[in-house]
C-alpha cells in the first residue's frame, strides 16, 4: 500500500490524539490582537477557516499564497491552512525591502499577500491580486468547510526564497514529501516527544522554521511563539512555559549567554533544554559556555533551505561522556554525521554534495539554475568541506558567494549590485569577515570614482535604502585598486584571506 505523504498528516494526528491540549501559546505582544492560548482543536479550526477563505477567493490547488510576517500563531496556522489544501505557501522574510518583497510576490505568481501590521506602510507599494493585513481575521479566516484536496506527495507545498549566487533570490520548491521526510528525521534525531515544549526563537519563514511547525505538531508538542528575539525574554519564556527545545542561529545563542550573566536566580531549563544550532558553527568556547553556564545540551546541525533543511546532525554521544567540556566542544563544532536517509560526498574540488528525499524539487521558474544545482543526481551545496574517517563532515569554506550573518544568507553579488549603483563607486567587492556576535559580517572593498569624497557612513546609509538592513555592509574599506586576474576576475578568496588569517576555516 502506498499512501501519499502530506503536510496534513501532522495536524491530522494532533487533532486525533491531542485535540484538547494547548498547542500554541501565541506571542502576547502582537501588533494585531494575540490569539492567546489555542488548543490543537482550535488550531485545526483556524487552518480549515483559512482554506475556506481561499476557496471563496477562487484559489485552486497550486496557487501561491505569500505571508510577510514575524512569528505568530496566524503564520503557524498558514502552514496547515495553505499547504494542507493543495495551495503553495510562500513565507517571506519580513526584513526584506519593499522592492525585494515585490520581486518575490511577482516572481512566485502569488495571488494572495498577507502583510504583518508593522509592515503595512513599508510595503504599501507592493501589489497583489488579493492583499490583506494579518490580524484582520475576517480577511484571513472564513467559517465553512473547505474543499478537500487529493494529496500528492510530489506537489510543491512551499516556495522559500533564498539568497544565492545571483543578484535575485531563488525560489526553493519544497514538496510534501520533502516536508514529511525532514520533519520525521529531524524529530527522531532530536529525540522529540509529546513531553517537550518548543520555543520559536527561529523565524518561521526561515526554511519553514526548519520543519519544526510540522514535526512538533505531529507529536503534540506545544508551540511557544516568540515574535522578536531577546535573550532575557527567551529565558523568561523557558521559565514560564517549561520549554525544552529550540532552534537558533549562533547570534541567538550569544544573546542568551549575555542575558544569563544578569539573570537573577537559577538559569531556567538547566539539564532539560536542548538548543539546536545552525547557520555557522560557533566557537568552541561558546559551546562550552552553553553546556556549563546554561546547563543546556548543545546540538549542531548543517543544512540549507534547499534541503528542507536537515543534512547532518552532531549530538553528544555516549562515547564522549568521559571527555572534558572543551574536548566535547571540539567534536560538536563539526557539522556532524549524515541524518538518516542522507548520503554525502565531497567532489574533487572540495564541494559538499548531497542526496536525500529532503532535497528540493527545483528552483521556481529557473530551470537552468535547477539543472546546475542538481547536476549528476546530486545536490551541489556550494560549501567546501571534508569528511573525516569517522564520517563527520566539517565545513571549511563557502564556494558560493554567500555570506551568512546572524543566520541569514546574503548574496555578496546582490550587495555588490546595490553598491555599484551608487554614482560615486567605480569598483566594489563584497566579502564576509569574522564577527564575534553575528558569526560573519559584511565588508565592502570599494574603489571610489575619480574626485569622489564618498564616506563609509554615506555608502552604508545608501545601501539601507535599497535592501534589507541586514544586507548592508557594516564596514567599508576604500582602496585605490582591487587586484584582479589576467582575465579581469576578482579572486574573493584572496581578498578574504587577510581577515581570516590564523583560522583553519573560511567560515565562522
Amino acid at each position: 500500500m502506498i499512501v501519499p505523504f502530506s503536510s496534513a498528516d501532522f495536524l491530522d494526528r494532533a487533532l486525533a490524539v491531542y485535540r484538547e491540549r494547548i498547542g500554541v501559546y501565541d506571542e502576547p505582544d502582537q501588533p494585531a490582537a494575540s490569539l492567546g492560548d489555542l488548543t490543537y482543536a482550535e488550531l485545526g479550526v483556524r487552518a480549515r477557516q483559512m482554506a475556506a477563505k481561499h476557496d471563496a477567493l477562487g484559489l485552486e490547488a497550486g496557487d501561491r499564497v505569500a505571508f510577510v510576517s514575524h512569528n505568530s500563531a496566524r503564520l503557524l496556522s498558514a502552514f496547515f491552512g495553505v499547504c494542507n489544501y493543495g495551495r503553495v505557501l510562500v513565507p517571506v522574510n519580513f526584513r526584506l525591502s519593499a522592492e525585494e518583497v515585490a520581486y518575490i510576490v511577482e516572481h512566485s505568481g502569488a495571488r494572495v499577500l498577507y502583510v504583518d501590521p508593522e509592515l503595512v506602510d513599508a510595503l504599501a507599494g507592493v501589489e497583489c491580486e488579493f492583499k490583506f493585513v494579518i490580524g484582520q481575521d475576517e480577511d484571513l479566516y472564513l467559517d465553512g468547510e473547505p474543499r478537500a484536496w487529493e494529496h500528492d506527495e510530489n506537489a510543491t507545498a512551499t516556495i522559500n526564497y533564498t539568497s544565492g549566487t545571483t543578484a535575485r533570490p531563488k525560489g526553493v520548491q519544497i514538496t510534501h514529501r520533502n516536508i514529511w521526510t525532514n520533519a520525521l528525521t529531524f524529530a527522531l534525531h532530536a529525540g522529540v516527544s509529546d513531553r517537550d515544549v518548543y520555543l520559536h526563537t527561529l523565524p518561521q519563514f526561515h526554511a519553514n522554521g526548519w520543519g519544526m511547525p510540522f514535526a512538533m505538531t505531529g507529536l503534540g508538542v506545544p508551540h511557544v511563539i516568540l515574535r522578536k528575539v531577546d535573550g532575557a525574554e527567551i529565558l523568561r519564556r523557558i521559565e514560564k512555559h517549561g520549554v525544552t527545545v529550540m532552534c537558533a542561529a549562533p547570534a541567538v545563542v550569544n544573546a542568551v549567554l549575555d542575558a544569563a550573566t544578569t539573570w537573577e536566580g537559577p538559569i531556567p531549563g538547566r539539564d532539560t533544554v536542548r538548543i539546536i544550532v545552525a547557520g555557522a558553527p560557533p566557537p568552541t568556547k561558546t559551546i562550552v559556555r552553553v553546556q556549563e553556564e546554561l546547563g543546556w545540551e548543545f546540538i549542531q546541525i548543517y543544512g540549507l533551505t534547499e534541503t528542507s533543511p536537515l543534512l547532518t546532525i552532531n549530538r553528544t554521544r555516549a562515547e564522549w561522556d568521559d571527555l572534558s567540556a572543551e574536548e566535547r566542544a571540539g567534536k560538536l563544532v563539526r557539522a556532524g554525521n549524515p541524518a538518516i536517509g542522507v548520503t554525502l560526498e565531497v567532489d574533487p574540488e572540495g564541494e559538499v554534495l548531497a542526496r536525500s528525499n529532503v532535497v528540493l524539487e527545483g528552483y521556481w521558474e529557473q530551470p537552468e539554475e535547477s539543472a546546475t544545482a542538481l547536476a549528476g543526481g546530486w545536490f551541489h551545496t556550494g560549501d567546501g568541506g571534508v569528511i573525516g574517517e569517522d564520517g563527520y563532515l566539517t565545513i571549511q569554506d563557502r564556494k558560493k558567494d554567500v555570506i551568512i550573518t546572524g543566520g541569514e544568507n546574503v548574496s555578496s553579488i546582490e550587495v555588490e549590485d546595490v553598491i555599484f549603483s551608487h554614482p560615486e563607486v567605480a569598483e566594489v567587492a563584497v566579502i564576509g569577515v569574522p564577527d564575534a556576535k553575528w558569526g560573519e559580517t559584511i565588508k565592502a572593498l570599494v574603489v571610489r570614482a575619480e574626485g569622489s569624497a564618498l564616506t563609509e557612513a554615506e555608502l552604508i546609509a545608501y545601501c539601507k535604502t535599497k535592501v534589507a538592513g541586514y544586507k548592508a555592509p557594516t564596514s567599508v574599506e576604500f582602496r585605490d585598486v582591487l587586484a584582479r586576474t589576467a582575465t579581469g576576475k576578482l579572486q574573493k578568496f584572496k581578498l578574504r584571506a587577510p581577515y581570516w588569517e590564523g583560522r583553519d576555516r573560511q567560515v565562522n
